[in-house]
C-alpha cells in the first residue's frame, strides 16, 4: 500500500506538471531524440484502466522520462552561457602583437614615393637585360640629392646551413669603392711600426682591445696579426654582429699587414651568402662612369664563381639583380652575365 501510495502520487505530479507540457517540451532543433519518440504514456490512458502494478510501473518511467528531459535542457542552458562567456571574452581580449617577419608591411601593402613610382617605369620589371643595358639603366634611375652606391645581389643555388655550401670571400674592385675606407690594425712588436708606415688609420694592442670592450668602434675594418687573435677571441661578441671579427678568410687576419691595409684601402670587399643563399656586393658608386662598373662588376661576378662551394650542385646561379641604393632592382640575363667578355682596348 505505501509502494501503491507514493505511485498515485507520483501520478498526481505528473498529471499537474502535464499542464504545462510547453514548458517541458524539448525544441526540434536541441532534442530532436526526444522527439522522434512518440509518447506513449498519456495520464488519461494511465487512468482509465490497467493493473496496479502496470500503472505504477508506466509512472515510474514518466516520471524518470520527465526528470531526464529537464536535466538535458538544464545542462543545455548551462553550456550555451558558458560559450557566450567564452566568445565575449574572446572578443575583449586584445591581439599580440606580431614580432619578427609576421611584423612586416605586406608588399601589397607597402606605399611608394612619387619618386620611386617616376624612375620604376623606365624598366620592364620582368624583362631580363644585358650587363651593358643594365648599367646604363641602373645611372638613370638614381636622381637622389646624394651620392648612391651601387650594389649587385645573386641568389645562388646552395644552402649555407651546410659546410660545404657556404661562401665567404673577397673581391678587390680595380676602380675602387668609392668610399674612404678606416682601418684599424691589432699588432704588437716591430708590426705595429709597420702598420703605420702602411697607412693604417689606428693601430693599437692591448689598449685597442681595451678601447673596443669600452664600446669603440670608429673604424671600417679590424686587421690581426696571427699571435693577436688569441687576444681578440674575447671580442668575439662585440665584433662579431657587426661583421668586423677578424677572420682569415675575409683576409683579415694575416701576417703580411702593409699589403692586407693597401689591398683595403684601394678596393677590396668582403662578402659571403646570407642564409637565404643570396650574396650582396657593393661595387661603387653612381658617379663612376659606366666602364669602371662594367669592370668592378665583372670582378665581382668572376670572384663569386671562382668562390664556389664544393657541396654546390645543379645550377648554380639562379637569378642576379642590380640596383642603386634608392632604386628599383635590375633583372640581369645570367648567360649573358656569365659569358660577358668586355671589349678590348685598340
Amino acid at each position: 500500500m505505501a509502494a501503491c501510495a507514493t505511485h498515485s502520487s507520483l501520478m498526481l505530479a505528473y498529471a499537474a506538471a502535464s499542464t504545462r507540457a510547453q514548458d517541458l517540451t524539448p525544441t526540434p532543433s536541441l532534442f530532436s531524440f526526444a522527439s522522434s519518440r512518440p509518447n506513449h504514456l498519456s495520464v488519461p490512458l494511465l487512468l482509465l484502466g490497467g493493473s496496479r502494478d502496470r500503472r505504477c510501473a508506466a509512472i515510474d518511467r514518466a516520471s524518470n522520462h520527465k526528470f531526464i528531459v529537464s536535466a538535458v535542457a538544464a545542462e543545455a542552458d548551462l553550456d550555451t552561457e558558458e560559450d557566450l562567456e567564452q566568445t565575449a571574452t574572446a572578443v575583449l581580449d586584445p591581439p599580440k602583437p606580431k614580432k619578427g617577419k609576421a611584423a612586416l608591411v605586406l608588399k601589397r601593402d607597402r606605399t611608394r614615393s612619387k619618386r620611386f613610382l617616376e624612375i620604376q617605369k623606365l624598366r620592364e620589371t620582368k624583362k631580363e637585360y644585358d650587363v651593358n643595358t643594365a648599367i646604363s639603366l641602373l645611372k638613370q634611375t638614381a636622381n637622389t640629392r646624394f651620392v648612391e652606391s651601387v650594389e649587385a645581389h645573386f641568389r645562388l643555388n646552395i644552402d649555407p646551413k651546410y659546410n660545404d655550401q657556404q661562401l665567404r670571400a673577397t673581391v678587390s674592385l680595380p676602380k675602387g669603392t668609392g668610399q674612404t675606407v678606416i682601418v684599424a690594425v691589432l699588432a704588437q712588436g716591430e708590426k705595429v711600426d709597420e702598420a703605420k708606415s702602411a697607412g693604417a688609420d689606428i693601430v693599437g694592442s692591448d689598449d685597442l682591445i681595451e678601447q673596443i670592450k669600452g664600446g669603440f668602434m670608429e673604424f671600417d675594418k679590424l686587421i690581426a696579426s696571427p699571435d693577436m687573435m688569441v687576444k681578440v677571441a674575447g671580442l668575439g661578441k662585440i665584433l662579431g654582429p657587426r661583421g668586423l671579427m677578424p677572420n682569415p678568410k675575409a683576409g683579415t687576419v694575416t701576417a703580411n699587414i702593409p699589403q692586407a691595409i693597401e689591398e683595403f684601402k684601394k678596393g677590396k670587399v668582403e662578402f659571403r651568402a646570407d642564409k637565404t643563399g643570396i650574396v650582396h656586393i657593393p661595387f661603387g658608386k653612381v658617379n663612376f662612369t659606366e666602364e669602371d662598373l662594367l669592370i668592378n662588376f665583372l670582378a665581382a661576378v668572376k670572384s663569386v664563381e671562382t668562390n664556389k662551394p664544393k657541396g654546390a650542385k645543379g645550377v648554380y646561379w639562379k637569378s642576379a639583380h642590380i640596383c642603386s641604393s634608392m632604386g628599383p632592382s635590375i633583372k640581369l640575363n645570367i648567360r649573358e652575365m656569365i659569358d660577358f667578355k668586355p671589349p678590348t682596348a685598340n
